[in-house]
């Protein structure tokens, strides 16, 4: 009965406190002697990138190329990037952006993919591009900023409530929306800094050039190698599509646009196109919760049974004192600690990827969360030894008493999984 009671609070507590995935990626573009390059380095957990191809129609002006990784179900695939045969590119980066009150009322965007694909069939300059977007709510796109570039160099900013068209030659953007954040705050971003000082040291539009530039801003991150997914380099005026995979760069391949769009609409799996990555392959094997459903039905699982356990020991720490009273509040705060970082595993990828401890620059609650790993291996031994002595001399009831016992099977369970995503690291 108490059971059934919780559920429907736990089940808010998750929805309440949830956060989305954090993801990064970083773009530039270089205009030289007439002509623009724009560079995508799309630095993503999944494990499907594509690329793929859709001409020209009834509701389609131009033919486009697109990239991307996220299957967006009926949609297909998400675009991260692309480029369109009038020489229009765009790049999507992850960024943070405060909810304000928007002025007037316009239509929201329904469909992100379908919106996203739209501009790129409809628009040839950066200035349709603007007036296009300047007709929707782009709330919708409140975790993204989105730069478009038209073959003559200029560009446009688009953010949720904002649009800003620049001229430089050179440009460089990573996860943060250019009207709110100082240059200063912008540099303390390493693929930014990169970028920004290769293309102070010297100008060149060689592929040779582009592509260690794409090398310097590129994430190799130490833990399983994982990082930069797929780096794309789109020559605007020439229509030329440059791939490299995985951060490596000793391997790449190229598209003409306008050869492909005359074989009709047609995706391409990127992985197939290259030679065997070992750390792809480590990625496609390396299980977590959020690739892996019975992972992540396990852990909430783990994580309702510890909430449900702690609220019970807390009531009969109050209500019915014996010996060994003191396990109850242990067992209490342990579980309300545990079960709150196991939620934390559910809601942040980062987590899985990153070295330990974990410091999230969002959230000092979720940075301290990394040192319960290393606490639980503490208390898991000592709740061991403990329940042993309430199991022998019998000193609490038998609820309890098997309750303790299923909170350490927990425990145990746990720590093979926080071994294994490397979360213990003394």
């Amino acid at each position: 009965m108490l059971t059934s009671k919780l559920v429907p609070y736990f089940l808010m507590f998750l929805v309440l406190f949830h956060t989305g995935l954090a993801r990064t990626c970083s773009m530039y573009k270089v205009t030289k002697d007439g002509k623009t390059f724009v560079g995508c380095n799309e630095d993503a957990w999944r494990t499907s990138p594509r690329i793929w191809f859709e001409i020209a129609g009834k509701n389609a002006i131009y033919g486009a190329a697109f990239t991307g990784s996220r299957f967006d179900g009926s949609n297909g695939f998400a675009p991260q990037s692309g480029m369109n045969e009038s020489g229009l590119s765009f790049s999507r980066l992850a960024s943070f952006t405060p909810r304000r009150r928007a002025n007037g009322i316009k239509p929201p965007i329904l469909n992100q993919t379908n919106f996203l694909k739209h501009v790129l069939h409809s628009c040839r300059t950066v200035e349709e591009v603007q007036r296009y977007v300047s007709q929707f709510d782009r709330s919708t796109f409140m975790e993204d900023v989105l730069i478009y570039i038209d073959k003559s160099g200029k560009y446009l900013i688009v953010e949720p409530y904002s649009t800003q068209i620049g001229y430089e030659n050179t440009y460089v953007l990573s996860n943060f929306c250019p009207s709110i954040t100082s240059k200063k705050e912008a540099l303390k971003l390493n693929r930014y800094r990169k970028g920004i000082e290769l293309l102070n040291s010297k100008l060149d539009t060689t592929l040779v050039f582009l592509r260690s530039l794409s090398d310097s801003m590129h994430v190799c991150r130490p833990k399983i190698g994982d990082g930069t997914l797929l780096t794309s380099i789109w020559e605007l005026k020439e229509g030329k599509i440059h791939l490299y995979f995985y951060h490596d760069y000793t391997h790449h391949i190229s598209f003409q646009l306008n050869d492909e769009l005359q074989k009709g609409d047609h995706l391409l799996s990127i992985d197939d196109l290259f030679p065997k990555n070992a750390e792809f392959e480590k990625l496609g094997t390396y299980k977590t919760t959020k690739n892996t459903l019975w992972i992540m039905l396990s852990m909430i699982f783990f994580s309702f049974t510890l909430f449900c356990s702690a609220i019970y020991f807390c009531i009969n720490f109050f209500f019915k004192r014996n010996k060994y009273h003191f396990l109850k509040l242990m067992l209490t705060m342990s579980g309300f600690l545990v079960s709150y970082y196991v939620y934390v595993l559910c809601t942040h990828q980062n987590i899985f990827y990153f070295s330990a401890p974990y410091e999230d620059r969002f959230s000092m609650v979720v940075s301290l969360l990394a040192y319960v790993p290393n606490i639980l291996v503490l208390i898991t031994i000592s709740f061991i030894y403990w329940n042993l002595i309430v199991f022998r001399t019998k000193s609490w009831s038998i609820i309890p008493r098997n309750l303790f016992i299923l909170n350490n099977v927990v425990y145990v369970i746990l720590l093979c999984f926080f071994f294994y995503w490397r979360l213990v690291w003394f």
